[in-house]
């Protein structure tokens, strides 16, 4: 590992060169750059989430933390090749001041040559892709609604400010769920009538889930409320001869009930955001059907045709911060101003 204190992106690039020259990586081999865009206690975490993920896609990690906006602009890089964040080329970017808003500036020099670039926040997604260049640039952009401080709210943002090439952790999260209640159908071509989601009303998967079914069926699922699990406890299908299909959680397995049938229990495991990130990596073209499922869920439509690339918008979060401060000090008891 190499450490570069209140340096500049240009020994940075020089340094990632040297240390990949002596540990024999070569640039030709990365399936894709991946910038991660973390706030500072979560950096651990990104890291193990980002090793798991380049043992199956060879590539260079970018990590980026934005600190301390106010403060004086400097750069803190640690550069690890083929180390304890596993076959990634990795950049771990400490941002402070000024420069945390211009990010790219010293992101862009370091992009692998040639490859897909992918930005995934392991945050609070931004409101509009746009404001971040960050995301401006990639071919692929990776949010993730349960960070949120209200994920449903979060995932509904995310259908207003979509663009071909977005995806969201939320829909990983339903691989499995899609899967058992697909394969329900492998022997059988009932019309689904009906649908119940039972789930916590702030578990943004279970509404994700009801914009699938709404999208594949043309149908709208009932949700009901729990606080039984804190997430999507079962997913229960009325078809037209009667019949009745239900997927529910139980830890770590999931029970299988259909008429007629024997129950029967499948693995439903909680895993780690590695391997959901590694799915994710698994495609780097628009996802159509998520977005389909996306649209159905926040009342959108035409998700799909929207064009793929965005013109950044610049917002200074500083400057909007005094403005709002301002705001509320000129604002009287009654919120209007004094």
């Amino acid at each position: 590992m190499i450490g570069l204190w209140d340096t500049t992106g240009n020994e940075v690039v020089k340094a990632l060169a040297a240390e990949r020259r002596s540990a024999g990586g070569v640039a030709s081999g990365l399936a894709l750059t991946l910038v991660a865009v973390v706030e500072e206690k979560k950096v651990r975490e990104a890291e193990a989430a980002a090793t798991i993920a380049a043992a199956a896609h060879p590539c260079r990690l970018l990590i980026v933390v934005r600190s301390d906006l106010e403060g004086r602009s400097r750069l803190d890089a640690e550069i690890v090749v083929g180390g304890r964040l596993g076959p990634a080329e990795a950049v771990v970017m400490r941002m402070y001041g000024r420069l945390a808003l211009h990010a790219e500036s010293v992101v862009m020099p370091l992009l692998a040559p040639d490859v897909p670039v992918v930005t995934w926040w392991h945050e609070d997604p931004p409101d509009m892709i746009a404001n971040d260049f960050l995301g401006v640039v990639a071919d692929r952009r990776i949010t993730d609604s349960a960070q949120a401080h209200d994920p449903v709210a979060a995932l509904k943002q995310r259908a207003v400010d979509y663009a071909p090439g977005d995806t969201d952790l939320t829909w990983t999260r339903i691989t499995l769920w899609r899967t058992l209640v697909a394969g329900a159908f492998d022997t059988t071509d009932e019309r689904v009538t009906g649908a119940t989601i039972v789930a916590p009303p702030k578990d943004p998967t279970a509404w994700l889930m009801k914009g699938w079914l709404q999208s594949r069926l043309g149908i709208v699922p009932a949700m009901e409320s729990t606080d039984r699990s804190p997430r999507m406890h079962s997913v229960e299908l009325q078809c037209a001869n009667g019949d009745c299909v239900r997927v529910t959680r139980e830890e770590n397995t999931a029970l299988f009930s259909r008429t007629g049938q024997e129950d029967r229990y499948m693995p439903l495991p909680k895993r780690p955001v590695g391997d959901e990130l590694a799915e994710e990596l698994r495609r780097l073209d628009a996802d159509q059907i998520y977005s389909e499922a996306l649209g159905a869920m926040a009342g959108a439509t035409g998700l799909d045709h929207r064009a793929p690339m965005r013109v950044h918008v610049w917002k200074d979060p500083a400057l909007a911060a005094r403005a709002e401060e301002t705001a509320g000090a000129m604002a009287g008891p009654g919120g209007t101003a004094a």
